[in-house]
């Protein structure tokens, strides 16, 4: 099947081709050329000068877990009756069948990774889903770990007089699990090195950490003030964890800093002007009354993408710290900040994203061995007609 008489958007250095077509065979692309396909067959599509993307991937939500038009008996967001459950699993909790998945693919967003929600400190396995589908087994194509440090956590426990109620609290609950799952780990070796050795007692928290001491998944921290960022790298720098940072909404006041760590710890996701369910708001909202970004931070929350962006790289239109993904500085919001490049802005969606979760070549640009996974639309950032 081909589709042709497109703007195609790349997102790789071959940029924008004009009145271009996309051949795909077996779900994956095979050529991505200018021009009028010699040969047309009755099931390829004219795209009467769409622009055609690569499909928007947003790395931080909850959709599936916190259903749309459902009350208490749809939110399956957070388990607040334990401040630490990394054996939770998000893919228990989703149905692929709420709206928020058709209204996701609808706006051109056909990957995601879903959450548990930051009431925890750790609040579980996240798991990373295409939005077609309607069995999430079948859907998943990876995982991460969710922690959360700063408001979330000390508000939900405080209400109870439960701890954790303060950072202090929070910081130490998440070293103690990390670190009993590193035991864990050690005992499990020794046994199995050992015959005379018994096994040791399973325990489903720190089996569920050993994938992430390992660094097979990252860590993802959310965090909105700086002393809660820098908390979450000293944690991730004890543990050597290959992480996240989850809204950063303050990361303009340690940019400088933020700069001069060592590159493996420069993984930064600056998720601001959050949506509060679907990744639909990606492109249809914008307004922070419909963000759940702490009313303190909203004033300053659009401040964090240009300073660290600029702080990265000054002279770039696309820094270098979006093109590594091991260096992912990555705003969803991106396009709502004016003072950005327009390439910058718009390549945050598909590039940017991929760089933090393992989906980086297969679904992020419009090239060859690619799967077919786009977005054909008739206006900048609209979403008319979506095929994918």
């Amino acid at each position: 099947m081909k589709i042709w008489n497109a703007t195609i958007h790349t997102m790789t250095d071959r940029g924008v081709i004009e009145n271009g077509y996309v051949c795909i065979e077996d779900g994956k692309i095979t050529a991505v050329e200018s021009g009028r396909p010699t040969e047309l067959a009755p099931e390829d599509i004219d795209a009467a000068g769409s622009l055609q993307l690569p499909g928007f991937i947003d790395a931080h939500t909850h959709l599936g877990i916190i259903e749309n038009g459902i009350a208490f008996e749809g939110d399956d967001c957070n388990e607040a009756t334990d401040p630490f459950t990394p054996h939770l699993r998000v893919i228990d909790g989703v149905n692929p069948l709420d709206r928020c998945f058709q209204e996701a693919r609808e706006a051109g967003v056909t990957t995601v990774m879903t959450s548990p929600g930051s009431a925890n400190t750790c609040g579980g396995a996240m798991a990373i889903l295409k939005t077609a589908g309607r069995m999430v087994d079948r859907m998943c194509i990876g995982t991460g770990m969710k922690f959360a440090l700063g408001e979330n956590p000390k508000s939900v426990y405080n209400d109870r007089d439960e701890t954790p109620i303060t950072r202090m609290a929070t910081a130490a609950i998440i070293r103690e699990g990390l670190a009993k799952a590193q035991r864990y780990q050690q005992e499990l070796d020794f046994a199995e090195s050992d015959p005379d050795e018994h096994m040791p007692d399973y325990d489903a928290k720190s089996e569920a950490l050993l994938p992430l001491l390992e660094r097979d998944v990252k860590a993802h921290f959310h965090c909105h003030r700086a002393d809660d960022i820098c908390t979450a790298i000293r944690i991730a720098k004890e543990f050597n964890l290959d992480y996240v940072i989850v809204h950063g909404t303050e990361g303009y006041e340690i940019a400088d800093i933020l700069a001069e760590e060592p590159e493996e710890y420069q993984i930064l996701l600056r998720k601001y002007l959050k949506a509060r369910r679907s990744a639909t708001a990606a492109s249809r909202r914008c307004r922070t009354s419909a963000c759940k970004t702490p009313r303190s931070y909203r004033k300053t929350a659009c401040r964090s993408p240009c300073a660290l962006t600029i702080q990265s790289s000054p002279s770039s239109t696309f820094p270098p710290l979006l093109r590594s993904p091991s260096r992912a500085v990555c705003p969803v919001r991106m396009r709502f900040v004016p003072s950005l490049p327009a390439l910058l802005r718009f390549s945050a969606l598909p590039i940017g994203w991929a760089a933090l979760l393992p989906v980086w070549m297969p679904t992020s640009s419009c090239t060859t061995a690619t799967r077919w996974i786009f977005s054909v639309t008739r206006g900048w950032y609209s979403s008319t007609e979506t095929q994918s």
